[in-house]
Parts: C-alpha cells; sequence; structure tokens
C-alpha cells in the first residue's frame, strides 16, 4: 500500500523541505532512469504525479525552492560514451492538462495574454503525443551534419551516426533552408515492438519493456550497426535554428517538413477553438488501441507562428503548447458510501467512500464528488452529464485519477446497480451543526447558515488563518490547530495570540502535553510573537472572507494601504450609494461579488467582533509601495477604457500600478486620468463630463516613456 502524502496545505516548513528534497532526489533519479537509462522505473501517472506536488509545494514555499528545482530540469544529463552537443535553441518540455476545462482554461489564457477577445479567430493544431525519444536533426546546405537527443534540455548526445540509419531521415534534403533544425519523437511500432523482442529472446539477448524503451535503448547504441538493426521511425513535428521561415503558421510549416521529405503524423489538424480540439482529442483516444505505436495524448499548439513568438516561453515550457494527456490512471469499484464534509465557508462537499482499489499504484478509498448536481446527473445549469446517470450508494463506480489531484468518480455501471438502490437525499441541514444549509441562486453548492457556530466552518477558517499565504506560524499547522481546538484551547484567531497567556505556565502547560516539550512550546510562543507584525495583504486574504484569495486581498491591501482605511471604507460601502461602494467596485479586479462578500462579513456582528479581538494583538503593516520616485502619475487614478493596439489591458494596468498609480473600472470624480483608445464610449462621454483629463495611448506610452 502506498504512504498517504501530506496535503501541501498541512505540511509545516520544515516538513515541506524534506519533501522538496525528497521529491528533488525521486525525480532526479526517475529522470536519469527514463531518458539516460532507458529503463524507467515508474509510471508517466506516477512521474507527473510527484512533479505536480513538486511544484504545489514550490508554490506554498516559494522561499524553499531548491537550486536544483526539478521546475527547472527537462530530462535528464547525457550518458557517458556520446559526444555532447549544446542545442543553439533549448529544447524545452510541454505543460500538461488532464481534463477538457484545462483546455478550455488554456485557450483564454493565450487569449488575456495577447489581448483577443472571444470571439477574435485563435485557431491550433491538434497531434498525437508520440511516446518516444526527442531527436534534433540539424541541417546545413541541404545536407544532414548533426543528431542531437534532447538530453536535458541545454545539452544532448550526439547520436549523428545512429540517426543516418533510420529510413523516415533524410540525409539529403532539396530547396530547403541554408540552415534548418527539425525536431521530432524516435519511435517505434508495435509490430516492429513485438518483432525485435522476439529475435531478442531467441538469443538469448535482452528484451525491452515496451515500444518507447526498445526505441530510446536502439538510438542510443555506441556501435550504429545495432541502431541500423533495429527498425526505428521518427515523426517530424517542430523546428530549432532557422535560417529562414518554414510558414507563417504551425500548420504550413509541418506541410513543408512533409514536402522536404519528413514524416508528420497524419493524425495532425487545424482546429479553430477548444471544442474541435476537444472533440479531436476524444476521436484519436477512441483510435489508440488501433494506431500501431504508442501515444499518450494530444499537443496542441497555436497555428499562428506570430502568435508563439508573442507568448513566447516560461522556464521550461512554451506559453503557446500544451499536453492534453490521456487518462493514464482508471479502475473501477464500489461505492460504499457518501460522506458530507463541510468547508471554511459552509461549502457542503460530497465525498465517495469506495471499496479500496489501486490506481496507479496508488491505494484510494476516497474520490470527490464536486456537488449534489454532480451527484444527480447533471451540471449546474441542468444538462445531463454521464448520459443523466445519477450515483447512488453501493454503485460500480469507474474512479479516475490523473497527476497529482483528488480522485474523481467519472463514471457508473448501471448494469451492476442494486435493484434496491435509491437516489441520494442530499442534505438540506448541516450534519455538524444542524443549521439550514442553503443553497443561493447562482451557486453551484449548499452552504451551512450557522456561521461560527459551526464548528466544522470554525476549524477550517482557523486552518485557513494558519495557512501559509496567511500567518504561517512555524509549528503551528493544520493539525495542531485541529487538536488545539477540540481541546478548547482556541476557538477563533485571536485565541492563538493569547495563548502564551492562557497555557505557557500553571497545571495546563503546552509543554506538558504529548508530543511537545519545554524547548518546542518556546519555539511556537516564539513564532506566534514574531506574526503579530503582519503585512495588510496577508491579514486581509487570512479573514476566510468568501471570494477574497490572494490577489484580491493584495490588490485591496494596495488600494486602501492601511487597515483603519480599509475598515473605514467597508464600513462606510454598506450604503451601496454611497462613493465608499463606488470607490471599492471601482478597483479594477474588484466587483460586486467581492464587494458584497466583504461588506457582508464585517456587518455580521459576531463575525466583526471576532476580527477586533483578532487585530487588537496585532500590529499591522502598511502595504508596500512600488518605488515610484520620477513617475508622473505615482498617486493618481488611472482608468482605461476602449481599444489598446500597443499592449493588452494587463500589460497596461500593471505597468500603471508599477508607477503607483490606482487603477480603477469606472470613472469618477477621483479620476485624474483617461487612457481612451477606439471605441471608448460611455466612460470617456462621463470624463468629459467631469473634466477629467483624457489621453490616448500614444499619450499614455509618451507620458511613461523613460520612467
Amino acid at each position: 500500500m502506498a504512504e498517504q502524502e501530506t496535503p501541501v496545505q498541512d505540511l509545516s516548513k520544515y516538513d515541506a523541505r524534506v519533501e522538496l528534497e525528497r521529491l528533488a532526489t525521486q525525480l532526479a533519479k526517475a529522470n536519469r532512469a527514463y531518458h539516460t537509462e532507458d529503463a524507467p522505473d515508474i509510471s508517466d501517472a506516477d512521474y507527473d504525479r510527484l512533479k505536480q506536488r513538486n511544484a504545489r509545494i514550490e508554490a506554498a514555499f516559494p522561499d524553499l525552492k531548491r537550486a536544483d528545482s526539478p521546475t527547472d530540469q527537462v530530462g535528464a544529463p547525457v550518458a557517458e560514451g556520446f559526444g555532447k552537443v549544446r542545442h543553439e535553441i533549448r529544447m524545452m518540455s510541454l505543460s500538461n492538462a488532464f481534463d477538457d476545462s484545462e483546455i478550455m482554461a488554456f485557450d483564454q489564457s493565450i487569449r488575456r495574454y495577447l489581448g483577443l477577445k472571444d470571439d477574435d479567430p485563435l485557431a491550433y493544431t491538434a497531434e498525437p503525443k508520440i511516446d518516444g525519444l526527442s531527436l534534433a536533426l540539424r541541417y546545413e546546405k541541404g545536407a544532414l551534419v548533426q543528431a542531437a537527443t534532447r538530453g536535458d534540455g541545454v545539452v544532448g548526445e550526439n547520436v549523428t551516426a545512429n540517426a543516418r540509419t533510420i529510413g523516415d531521415i533524410p540525409t539529403r534534403l532539396e530547396d530547403a533552408p541554408e540552415i534548418l533544425e527539425v525536431r521530432g519523437e524516435v519511435y517505434m511500432s508495435h509490430a516492429d515492438f513485438a518483432d525485435l523482442n522476439g529475435r531478442q529472446a531467441a538469443k538469448g539477448a535482452k528484451t525491452f519493456a515496451n515500444p518507447r524503451n526498445a526505441a530510446a535503448g536502439s538510438l542510443r547504441q555506441l556501435d550504429a550497426a545495432i541502431t541500423r538493426d533495429r527498425p526505428l521511425r521518427f515523426f517530424a513535428y517542430s523546428w530549432g535554428v532557422l535560417s529562414a521561415p518554414l510558414a507563417d503558421t504551425q500548420t504550413g510549416a509541418i506541410q513543408r517538413l512533409q514536402d522536404l521529405g519528413f514524416q508528420t503524423n497524419p493524425l495532425t489538424l487545424r482546429c479553430t477553438g477548444p471544442a474541435e480540439m476537444v472533440a479531436h482529442y476524444q476521436m484519436i483516444e477512441t483510435m489508440r488501441a488501433t494506431l500501431g505505436y504508442d501515444i499518450d495524448g494530444v499537443v496542441y499548439k497555436a497555428d499562428d507562428l506570430d502568435y508563439q513568438s508573442r507568448l513566447g516561453f516560461r522556464s521550461t515550457t512554451p506559453r503557446w503548447a500544451i499536453a492534453h494527456k490521456f487518462p493514464a490512471e482508471l479502475a473501477w469499484t464500489r461505492l460504499e458510501a457518501i460522506d458530507i464534509q463541510v468547508g471554511r465557508t459552509g461549502a457542503l462537499s460530497p465525498v465517495a467512500r469506495l471499496t479500496p482499489v489501486t490506481v496507479g499504484g496508488v491505494v484510494v478509498s476516497n474520490a470527490t464528488l464536486h456537488n449534489e448536481d454532480y451527484i444527480a446527473g447533471r451540471d449546474a445549469s441542468g444538462a445531463p452529464i454521464r448520459d443523466g446517470k445519477d450515483i447512488r450508494v453501493g454503485d460500480w463506480v469507474q474512479v479516475y485519477r490523473a497527476g497529482d489531484v483528488i480522485p474523481k468518480v467519472a463514471d457508473v455501471d448501471l448494469g451492476q446497480r442494486r435493484k434496491d438502490a435509491t437516489p441520494y437525499p442530499f442534505p438540506t441541514h448541516c450534519p455538524e451543526c444542524g443549521s439550514d444549509a442553503i443553497r443561493e441562486e447562482g451557486d453551484a453548492v449548499r452552504r451551512c447558515s450557522g456561521g461560527l457556530i459551526c464548528p466544522a466552518q470554525a476549524v477550517e477558517k482557523l486552518k485557513h488563518f494558519v495557512s501559509r499565504a496567511a500567518f504561517d506560524i512555524e509549528g503551528l499547522g493544520a493539525k495542531q490547530v485541529e487538536q488545539f481546538y477540540t481541546d478548547g484551547w482556541i476557538a477563533e484567531p485571536a485565541d492563538i495570540f493569547t495563548l502564551k497567556d492562557r497555557y505557557g505556565s500553571g497545571v495546563q502547560q503546552l509543554k506538558n502535553r504529548e508530543g511537545w516539550g519545554e524547548k518546542s512550546a518556546q519555539n511556537l510562543f516564539d513564532a506566534i510573537d514574531d506574526k503579530r507584525a503582519i503585512p495588510l495583504g496577508r491579514l486581509i486574504f487570512s479573514l476566510g472572507i468568501r471570494h477574497v484569495g490572494e490577489v484580491v486581498a493584495n490588490l485591496l491591501a494596495r488600494s486602501y494601504g492601511t487597515w483603519g482605511a480599509f475598515v473605514t471604507a467597508i464600513d462606510a460601502a454598506q450604503d451601496r450609494e454611497s462613493e465608499h461602494w463606488a470607490g471599492l467596485t471601482g478597483i479594477d479586479g474588484i466587483g460586486t461579488v467581492v464587494a458584497t462578500a466583504l461588506v457582508s462579513s464585517f456587518a455580521q456582528e459576531a463575525e466583526r467582533a471576532s476580527i477586533d479581538r483578532l487585530v487588537a494583538h496585532l500590529d499591522v503593516q502598511e502595504a508596500e509601495r512600488p518605488q515610484t520616485e520620477g513617475s508622473p502619475v505615482a498617486g493618481k487614478t488611472v482608468v482605461f477604457t476602449g481599444t489598446l493596439d500597443r499592449m493588452t489591458r494587463a500589460e497596461a494596468k500593471a505597468r500603471a500600478e508599477a508607477l503607483g498609480a490606482k487603477v480603477s473600472g469606472s470613472v469618477s470624480a477621483k479620476t485624474d486620468l483617461l487612457v481612451a483608445g477606439p471605441g471608448s464610449g460611455s466612460k470617456e462621454t462621463k470624463a468629459r463630463d467631469l473634466g477629467v483629463e483624457i489621453i490616448d495611448e500614444d499619450g499614455w506610452l509618451d507620458l511613461i516613456e523613460g520612467t
């Protein structure tokens, strides 16, 4: 049975450091086994899970990121015995997606980055992701002069002699650019793999575990004669160094490679959007078993090469491409029960209790059921999912797990449903405190109305309060908070800061509790004292107000500067006709939903009293201000409207805020400057009526030039 991993949010800083060291060691070993030794010792799904867990821990503890972080690595160092080749353009890896919603999010992220509207045309290519070995082929004046494996992305192995033996790789090209580096995948077909293993077994030689291992091991032979005897194939799908462009689009470039004599995948398709991309993915998935070679997903790329250039790269992956992986981890098991968990915002979350089953090397006994609509076989709008099949206790269900994500129930086998099975009655009262569980219009979940009287909400709010992005008190994690709450030591955040006064001496002392000693107790008290001085953004986030995440909390902190100004504004914003309400909702990125949540929380007597008791123990630090010396817009309120041609709205906003300006989403008497592009409409009209200074995009760029 696999060891249960501690959720990232429950890790202490020490535990996180140890875990990152473990993951770095394990992933380095897996990389060497896969890329250097051609003998992988874990599954691709487990590798993805470990790498995603590493990334999540790094996001939660950015100061603990290691110099040898797996996040910044591609492949593995080259093996001894091969000459080394430094790639002129780094060979990158791809970020992964595991469900359709992530593809929609990928499309939206590209549109936001490029400043495209939802109805603006944006095409992609979709092609099978070959499970083989990456290879870069360099041609000069039409002649193949070098072939190199990916290696660690920067330095690969020189396998030129071996590549010349592969029939799919031309040794000479006609009408090619003077310098052309073609990139693609070396693979072995299923039939050739079976034939090779048969021949290997007949002569008592080593057989291979799968076609990918066979292809990699065959290409990386020190004796090219052995490679020549192996049935290797090659698909071209990309390029590196070019002396002249191949085409204006990915589609055109792939066609050009085919015209030059390279094999390109016939299932590559140009798609006009996510719906077509996912449809092609589904079609390829149904053909997967009959293709004759291994694939593990579908790769999507922005088709326009100018867009690819603008989108650029992250540290190890391009922004313009993503791999939609196939669900490698599926299993069927019995749904024994459905439990309801209550979160810090009162959300009632259903959890499937399963007969334990091994899914991708991990024993799974729980899975998320999302919400009552998901159980009933419909989405939030009432449309059927799973062909309308509901989920019932006792059902035989398909469990899906991909990467480091919570397992999900993906399907139900109605043929094995018990005759006495009845639809699941989703509770209308909180199982923790008995309060009404209400589902508001537009909300996908049902929520407990008990607030602070609900023990589940109280505990979850405390866990959130001590989380990494909030107070992050060393030695006081989710487990300690839960135990202190159960024992009556902590009921609300303010109690944390009186813990030493109440349990630092006397009969009942922290140092006398099981698992604690004098040193650890004193360390905790010191850590608590250290966090009495807290940045404004962290404090706002720590309150656990619905819809107020890290980004929103820091946005509010920058906008109001001090706790006093923030509280005064939120209190005054209870009047929806006031300038404070207009000012709150006018902050770019703060809408009526967030504003309503803030005002409602501070207006609740019990919750407000709890907040006031907390702040009495704190030194709330002013929000950090950007260095704005010489800035022409420092302290001014700026509104952007209309179309910007030379930058996206996000770029303009970020630049203005970096110069010390406050960016608002609406024009008011407090607006100092309106930057208006074509189609500015009512905002420009209102600005003229109020006498606000108006400039166009060129005027804005001239204004901030040199700052």
